[in-house]
């Protein structure tokens, strides 16, 4: 059946040309991706490559594989629209936020490069947009000393060579040197993580760049071939060594916590008639129990048993150091 035309839809010529900027963009690009980003038939995509072919375009294309352009075929700098000039001011102020030092000043290169192909009306814009756009950032996502980490994590997993951080767990009073192999990292809460598989545990395991007190490259191959990291994130393995909480607090207060909930896990709320019941995923029964006690004179735990016991022993230790 032949696709009618919507108001949304992009014409052809700028269909092709972003076309033709996505295979620039990536080693090799999949008529069925095209299809898909561009909402069109196999067809139509298949015009659309002959079309940049019969332009001069050199597209080396292979059954079952995909289109690629050939080696050293580059095309003058793109212009950007106003539209898509505004987005890099805001992805700008989010990286001066949310990643590392070192991070931070390869991305502000990479800025530097696309304002100099900008038209003059979108410099203007550009520049009275950046004083108009703030990010407030209030947790360190990375340890002070380091300003590095997630730029030598990359480069591992890019150049598929082990890595060695000096890693503080919560659970443990000391760092420990760790031999990782990354497969990838995330963003989650305020704070970055990396999912690698650890030469000291044997195993997979998650690691919060704060904790990261320093990060270097090796030049040791991966010794292991990892899965992509979407396979990581499903919920069977991110709850493997989660923990069930359950707890109940007066109404009066929730309202108060809930801006803190994230940090700790939470997952979801039932409101009953003078009081909020919530449940979280936490992998530190712990670090949950110093939080709950800010709260505990109007709340009580349902589950599990274990918190009550680990917070009965930070009492004592607390009615302790009182008592000296």
């Amino acid at each position: 059946m032949r696709r009618t035309s919507q108001p949304t839809q992009m014409n052809r010529f700028d269909r092709i040309t972003a076309i033709l900027i996505q295979l620039q963009s990536r080693k090799i690009v999949k008529a069925q991706d095209l299809a898909e980003r561009f909402e069109i038939s196999l067809r139509t995509v298949y015009r659309d490559i002959n079309s940049l072919s019969e332009a001069g375009v050199p597209i080396i294309g292979e059954a079952g594989v995909g289109y690629s352009i050939m080696d050293g075929y580059r095309l003058p700098p793109v212009m950007f629209t106003k539209e898509e000039a505004r987005t890099f001011i805001t992805a700008e102020k989010l990286m001066e936020k949310f990643t590392d030092v070192s991070t931070q000043s390869h991305y502000q290169s990479a800025m530097y490069k696309i304002k100099a192909v900008l038209r003059s009306t979108e410099k203007s814009m550009v520049e009275n947009l950046e004083n108009h756009i703030e990010v407030r950032h209030s947790p360190r996502a990375f340890h002070q000393s380091n300003s590095n980490t997630l730029d030598v994590l990359l480069k591992s997993i890019s150049e598929r060579k082990i890595a060695k951080i000096l890693y503080v767990a919560l659970s443990a009073p000391d760092p420990v040197e760790r031999i990782i192999e990354p497969v990838g990292i995330y963003h989650e809460n305020n704070y970055w993580y990396t999912i690698a598989f650890c030469h000291l545990r044997n195993d997979y395991r998650n690691f919060r760049s704060d904790r990261i007190l320093h990060c270097d490259i090796t030049d040791r191959d991966f010794m292991h071939k990892h899965a992509p990291l979407k396979d990581f994130m499903h919920d069977s393995w991110e709850n493997e060594n989660m923990r069930l909480v359950r707890i109940r607090m007066e109404k009066r207060v929730a309202r108060y916590m809930r801006g803190q909930r994230a940090f700790y896990g939470f997952v979801s709320e039932i409101e009953h008639d003078d009081y909020i019941e919530m449940t979280f995923l936490t992998a530190s029964l712990d670090g949950f129990a110093r939080w709950f006690l800010m709260i505990a004179p109007e709340a009580c735990i349902l589950e599990p048993e274990t918190l009550k016991t680990t917070i009965r022993q930070l009492i004592e230790k607390i009615s302790e150091n009182l008592s000296h």
